[in-house]
């Protein structure tokens, strides 16, 4: 087992097979995959989601952009007020009510992909997705450790400050001052990833496991 501050190299290819291969057989699995934008944290879901399927379970990737509040309530303070970015900008509540708890026990069993159009600023107007016995379902977006979700494994794509700002876009920038704050909470007070993985350069990232 290895404890944090003890990062050991690990291919790509290695990594999305072993968060696989932590996912229970037979039974429906929820995984975090937490990630600043810059770390395109969806892309990597999705690479864990195919890697899934070609072992011949269903995986589908949620996007947390997928997710977003209206831009009324999104950008009631300003388009770039850090705190509202952090608090209000995301639909957590939602990803509970639509996807996390739809796949829980007892649950209806087929959950929403899609909540809102972002770029619209409208109803994504998606279909419910029929989840199988055995199916993997992958949230990934920034922010989403400390917000008491109930999934079975957390992936943690972590950046340095020199990486996040470097790998941000200009018009968004913004945003790093609130990652940045959102990381040291996590540090501080809230639960730690299964796989905390340095993410700086994401063909040779670096794993530590925190169990």
């Amino acid at each position: 087992m290895v404890g944090v501050g003890q990062p050991i190299p690990i291919f790509p290819d290695l990594l999305t097979r072993s968060i696989v291969d932590e996912c229970p057989a037979g039974s429906r699995t929820i995984v975090v995959v937490d990630g600043a934008d810059a770390a395109k944290p969806v892309d990597f879901a999705s690479r864990t989601a195919e890697h899934a399927r070609s072992q011949g379970r269903p995986a589908d990737v949620v996007d947390l952009h997928d997710y977003v509040r209206p831009a009324s309530i999104r950008f009631e303070y300003s388009r770039t007020d850090e705190l509202s970015y952090r608090t209000v900008w995301f639909d957590y509540d939602a990803v509970i009510r639509e996807v996390i708890a739809p796949l829980r026990s007892g649950g209806r069993g087929h959950y929403l992909p899609r909540l809102w159009d972002e770029a619209t600023d409208r109803s994504a107007r998606a279909r419910t997705v029929e989840a199988a016995p055995n199916h993997i379902v992958l949230i990934a977006g920034p922010m989403l450790l400390g917000r008491g979700l109930d999934v079975d494994l957390r992936v943690q794509l972590r950046l340095s400050e020199g990486a996040l700002r470097r790998r941000t876009d200009t018009a968004d920038q913004w945003t790093c001052t609130a990652l940045l704050e959102y990381y040291d909470s996590i540090d501080e007070y809230a639960e730690r990833p299964d796989f905390a993985v340095r993410w700086d350069h994401p063909d040779r990232p670096a794993l530590e496991r925190s169990q």
